[in-house]
């Protein structure tokens, strides 16, 4: 990839070992994130809620950055959401990660959500659009921790499984006004600038998409997605 198709290209000096780039785009919004040192200072940061488009501007976003982005750690969504979107994150950080020699991770979606829109330890229930008329959803315990699999379901069984009284995403307040029973809403997206929040247990080397359910259209020689296991 040349320096026309707006990825940065390498150079004799080594991408800054104490930068973490975080990579947002399983979902509607587009965002990435640069932290330094080992308390994860924010850099800068872009977030924009796109729908679609991802592919176009995701590379130009990270371009923006100081020093374009360059890190010695990208961490990247692995989803679920978008398939597309999920595809195009991964494309990117593993492209990238060869550019710098930089270490690769990555973080489910939902718990970036979760880790979000948690305020005073609270558990949350994360409720995002899913397609086919259901939606993903996944508990949390206050620490963000995953207290069972992300789901994809239709919104009859998403509110069964709706454990807390605080529901965050972008379909918590649909998922509200199903349950009819004063639950507290917090409409949030995935946003890379959450990043510090994680449960520590959330990164994993192992850049299989969480798709959350099988795809509409499998890419050729793709590993088959393996749910998120709840966190220990």
């Amino acid at each position: 990839m040349g320096e026309a198709s707006g990825l940065p290209m390498p150079t004799a000096a080594p991408a800054p070992l104490n930068r973490t780039l975080v990579i947002e785009c399983a979902t509607e919004a587009c965002s990435v994130a640069l932290f330094e040192g080992d308390t994860l200072r924010l850099v800068d940061a872009r977030h924009e809620v796109l729908g679609r488009g991802h592919a176009e501007r995701l590379i130009p976003m990270i371009a923006e950055l100081p020093e374009k982005g360059r890190a010695g750690h990208i961490c990247v969504s692995l989803g679920p959401g978008s398939f597309t979107g999920v595809r195009i994150g991964i494309a990117a950080a593993r492209a990238l990660g060869i550019a710098w020699g930089a270490r690769v991770t990555g973080y489910p979606t939902l718990a970036l959500i979760a880790a979000g829109a948690q305020s005073g330890s609270r558990p949350v229930t994360v409720c995002m659009e899913g397609g086919h008329s259901q939606w993903f959803i996944q508990n949390f315990d206050g620490h963000g921790g995953a207290q069972d699999l992300v789901q994809s379901l239709p919104y009859p069984e998403a509110a069964k499984a709706c454990r807390h009284p605080v529901i965050a995403g972008n379909r918590a307040a649909a998922l509200a006004q199903l349950l009819e029973d004063g639950r507290e809403v917090i409409e949030i997206s995935a946003d890379a600038r959450h990043f510090p929040f994680l449960h520590h247990n959330t990164l994993t080397d192992d850049l299989t998409p969480l798709y959350g359910r099988a795809p509409d259209a499998k890419p050729a020689n793709t590993p088959a997605s393996q749910p998120q296991k709840p966190t220990q």
